[in-house]
């Protein structure tokens, strides 16, 4: 099915790509009407990181105050659309450097914080085949160096209640419990020339955050579907999902890759 052959109306928005409980829309996570509220349990996602990567319908490099307020919009757009107890699991920079130092993950928490989300969290990804650093400050001087972590942060958020208030099915193997409840985690990124996008995460980061923070059936949502990481994912472990993606050509490439698991 084409991506994005079923767009708004008036009044309610067609997926553009639905297979039994995995629906795709071709929309904005700044439009509070993408979804019902209270409907999500589960949120994973990695929203663009104002860095001037070359998205095809997004700008990357906003000012940053102005970045801050997109940041509030969508996260306050998936507190109303969170179950009570959803998780929120947030694939963000450390920091920026790029166009002036910036705390990225601390400004995120404290804006998801004045929503209402509670911190629980932070997961540490050491994307071990990538490099972060770009420039030393003063070399082999005391006078302005830099310092740069080549690590991402995984921020764990929650609606109202940590523990799950109903019973479900856990798919977690003993191994992967002990391995993945350390909070250093340790794998490879994406690569981009490979997916066809420019920001890919790897399948081992929605895969980990599926398995340990949502029950089989469970409803997952990206509200930045990008290459359409999470919504395998959530296929391949039987739970729901609901993804949103701005861009046309993001949402076929989506589609196709979505296809291609459904087909074996």
């Amino acid at each position: 099915m084409d991506a994005c052959l079923n767009m708004k109306n008036k009044d309610s928005l067609l997926p553009a790509f639905k297979y039994n409980d995995i629906q795709l829309y071709c929309t904005s996570a700044l439009d509070i009407k993408s979804m019902k509220s209270d409907s999500i349990d589960l949120f994973i996602t990695s929203p663009p990181y104002n860095v001037g990567i070359e998205y095809n319908s997004i700008t990357d490099d906003n000012d940053y105050e102005l970045y801050l307020e997109f940041t509030e919009k969508w996260l306050y757009n998936c507190f109303l659309w969170g179950k009570n107890g959803a998780r929120l699991c947030l694939n963000i920079p450390l920091d920026k450097n790029k166009g002036g130092i910036q705390s990225v993950s601390s400004d995120f928490i404290q804006i998801a914080k004045k929503i209402g989300w509670k911190y629980h969290t932070t997961i540490v990804w050491n994307e071990s085949n990538i490099s972060r650093r770009t420039a030393w400050g003063s070399w082999l001087s005391a006078s302005a160096p830099y310092v740069i972590a080549p690590v991402e942060v995984i921020v764990i958020l929650y609606k109202n209640t940590w523990k799950k208030t109903y019973k479900g099915i856990s798919d977690i193997s003993k191994s992967e419990f002990l391995e993945w409840t350390n909070g250093l985690w340790s794998f490879n990124g994406e690569s981009k020339k490979r997916i066809g996008h420019p920001a890919p995460f790897p399948r081992e980061l929605p895969k980990r955050c599926i398995k340990l923070f949502s029950y089989v059936n469970d409803v997952v949502c990206d509200p930045f579907n990008g290459s359409g990481t999470t919504m395998i994912e959530a296929f391949v472990n039987n739970r729901q999902f609901i993804g949103l993606e701005i861009d046309e050509d993001y949402c076929s490439l989506s589609i196709n890759r979505i296809n291609t698991f459904i087909n074996q």
